[in-house]
């Protein structure tokens, strides 16, 4: 087998969550143009249709299924369906996830405890429903994509930054307890062009911010973590578990301030 044969995933069957758009639209069809085919979930069934065409249009199947993935019994059932549609199933990518800037003192136990259920606990949901099948097919890979915010500190990201170094800590400890047949790894993900960052791309002096304290001058592409993700997932792949791939432009402290001031004592 050629190195370019080794990413190749033919006739596997992959769930990627919150693939509706950005990373994980990408990521379901750059698996489907290495062989995969995809089961796709997010909330909005006329954005997953449009991903399942574009899967479609590589040759590969593509099953829809339109969830609120917060609810961690259809985030499981994921598992299943894939099953029921394809048969089989051999990748998970747990892409859903997020949270909105805050600052400390605004962030109450509520909102901390949101961050993790919605980064966290729907992975741990589809990965634990994930497992008996992936190990009747000989074993498997799961992907989970965490952030360069799970690192670096920066003023604001508490709720996320917190959420996603648990997701990537998370992502360690599973690899041990799934090995040596499923393997468990992360991308450690940048400021990437998606949706969420559409406000910033409107505006050119956050930005130019952004993009000059970027090591590598510029963010990051949905397809840039997409190729990551199919390293990760396919055989070329296969020597790693418990890895956390860092695709962030270099980054070592957080590339958009937020602004927040300091505290005083009248806060």
């Amino acid at each position: 087998m050629g190195i370019l044969d080794s990413f190749r995933v033919d006739d596997r069957v992959a769930v990627v969550t919150g693939a509706g758009r950005g990373i994980g639209a990408a990521t379901a069809v750059a698996l489907a143009e290495a062989g995969a085919d995809v089961v796709i979930s997010a909330r909005h069934a006329n954005q997953l249709e449009k991903v399942a065409e574009q899967v479609r249009a590589t040759g590969r199947r593509a099953h829809v299924v339109p969830a609120d993935l917060s609810d961690l019994d259809a985030a499981a059932g994921l598992a299943d369906a894939a099953v029921e549609a394809f048969g089989r199933l051999d990748i998970i990518v747990n892409n859903v996830g997020g949270s909105i800037p805050n600052a400390l003192m605004d962030t109450d136990p509520a909102y901390l405890a949101d961050a993790f259920h919605f980064n966290v606990n729907t992975a741990h949901a589809l990965t634990r429903a994930a497992v008996p099948h992936l190990l009747k097919d000989g074993g498997g890979s799961v992907v989970n994509i965490s952030s360069v915010i799970g690192r670096v500190a920066g003023r604001g990201y508490l709720a996320y930054g917190t959420a996603k170094a648990a997701l990537s800590h998370y992502t360690k400890l599973a690899a041990t307890d799934l090995a040596p047949l499923v393997r468990v790894n992360a991308v450690g993900v940048g400021s990437v062009l998606t949706s969420a960052l559409e406000y910033v791309a409107s505006d050119e002096k956050i930005m130019g911010q952004m993009e000059s304290s970027t090591p590598l001058g510029r963010v990051g592409r949905p397809e840039e973590i997409a190729a990551a993700v199919l390293y990760l997932s396919s055989p070329a792949g296969a020597y790693l578990t418990g890895k956390i791939l860092e695709v962030d432009g270099g980054l070592q402290v957080p590339n958009l301030d937020l602004g927040l001031p300091d505290l005083t004592p009248d806060a």
